[in-house]
């Protein structure tokens, strides 16, 4: 796959209003043509990455983790690549009505990402994209992101003040912590967007404190924004494990989210939506025989 000149469009980012088919960012260039990652082609036939498939995603889609490095960097990184392959027509109908115009699924998380990053909410660095399309439909795309390094999900790691004993001085680190995460998610709905997945899973969090929002190809701009944005708080509450946040943790998140000293009606009639929600969903995870985190344990302290 190359241009009339003979140049890689790896290499190259389209002139401005040219549909853009394959672009890699400077840094990956190299590794990527060492890895054979070269065209199109290239990319869907790659098979020497780790499969993260999952059950719970279409076919179409496929998801694989590799190794590349860098230029300049010392050691190798994680590359987080998705692939979508032939979309479902009535999915990718879907996808253009969640994000209000036709585009790939690929570049619509990458536009996502850009965004918000630009609007100052962390997210994944894009390593390189791409999309093909047919006459009309998407016929596939990919994107590949950079791991976000010396971080772990939150459902993996939360601080260690919130498994210790709640002394002053562990309370005012779980209070910090809480502020700072209830900052970092009002700074994300202030631009619009909602996750629809919101579950500590898809928020990381660096050695150095610092919060990053990941699988962001859902993340849109709804039209019913209080109806999104009460799924999105009611996701990071039920996913929130009983045993290691208080009510009066959860509380304390919220005054800091909806930016309110004491609680108004308002604030009540969204709170009481939330544990409603969450309930609906916890139903569902019962009668899979799950546990839901916010339910399991007891509370941590306050």
């Amino acid at each position: 796959m190359k241009t009339a000149s003979g140049e890689h469009p790896a290499s190259r980012k389209p002139p401005h209003g040219e549909p853009l088919s394959f672009f890699a960012a400077d840094q990956f260039r190299d590794a990527f043509n060492q890895l054979g990652l070269t065209s199109f082609d290239n990319v869907f036939a790659f098979d020497s990455g780790r499969d993260l498939a999952k059950a719970n995603i279409g076919r179409f889609r496929r998801r694989v983790q590799f190794e590349a490095t860098p230029a300049g960097a010392a050691r190798p990184v994680k590359v987080f690549m998705k692939r979508y392959d032939r979309p479902p027509l009535v999915g990718q109908i879907r996808n253009w009505l969640l994000h209000h115009e036709r585009k790939s699924f690929a570049s619509a998380e990458r536009e996502a990402i850009e965004r918000l990053a630009a609007a100052g909410v962390e997210t994944p660095r894009v390593a390189a994209y791409g999309e093909q399309w047919g006459f009309f439909f998407e016929h596939r795309s990919f994107l590949m992101t950079e791991e976000i390094e010396d971080s772990q999900s939150l459902e993996r790691r939360l601080p260690k003040c919130f498994d210790e004993l709640a002394t002053l001085e562990v309370l005012r680190a779980r209070r910090e912590y809480i502020r700072r995460l209830a900052e970092f998610v009002r700074r994300f709905h202030a631009t619009g967007r909602r996750h629809r997945d919101l579950y500590l899973s898809h928020i990381f969090c660096s050695d150095a404190g610092e919060f990053c929002l990941i699988d962001l190809a859902r993340a849109s701009r709804p039209l019913r924004q209080r109806r999104f944005q009460i799924k999105d708080i009611a996701q990071l509450h039920y996913s929130t494990p009983a045993r290691r946040f208080s009510r009066t943790d959860r509380l304390r998140f919220y005054r800091t989210y909806a930016d309110c000293r004491r609680l108004l009606p308002r604030d009540k009639a969204f709170l009481r939506a939330v544990v409603k929600k969450a309930s609906r969903m916890a139903q569902h995870n019962v009668k899979h025989g799950g546990v839901p985190p916010f339910l399991e344990g007891a509370p941590s302290g306050c």
